[in-house]
């Protein structure tokens, strides 16, 4: 069964936003809300890497090359956490995957691709 639904990925001019949304609709409140999430994405080529973190109580963590263009942020009511990306470049493109973490269980979702053009 699917544990992660990503969507909002798509073909972005370089300079565009984007909002990427992942949903849990399988896990349980009190699961999902002190559970870490992450957004990461992998380039073609690249290994998979880190682009932001979430805390269940809202911490966050970005990588370099994201900070002050990308907000990640959560919605427990809605068990669903985003990933607000600005000043897209051709540099961001990749293949975007929600992440869920807790007590050492970790879920991915099946990905979703961002396209920013040269």
């Amino acid at each position: 069964q699917v544990q992660l639904e990503e969507s909002g990925g798509g073909l972005v001019q370089p300079g565009g936003s984007l909002r990427l949304s992942c949903k849990a609709p399988r896990t349980i409140t009190s699961v999902f809300n002190p559970s870490i999430m992450g957004w990461y994405r992998q380039a073609p080529g690249k290994e998979r890497m880190l682009v932001a973190t979430i805390t269940g109580s809202g911490t966050t963590n970005y990588a370099d090359s994201v900070k002050g263009r990308f907000t990640i942020s959560r919605d427990n009511a809605r068990k669903t956490v985003y990933l607000q990306m600005n000043g897209l470049t051709p540099e961001d493109t990749a293949v975007y995957y929600c992440n869920r973490a807790l007590g050492g269980q970790t879920y991915w979702g099946q990905g979703t691709q961002v396209t920013v053009p040269s």
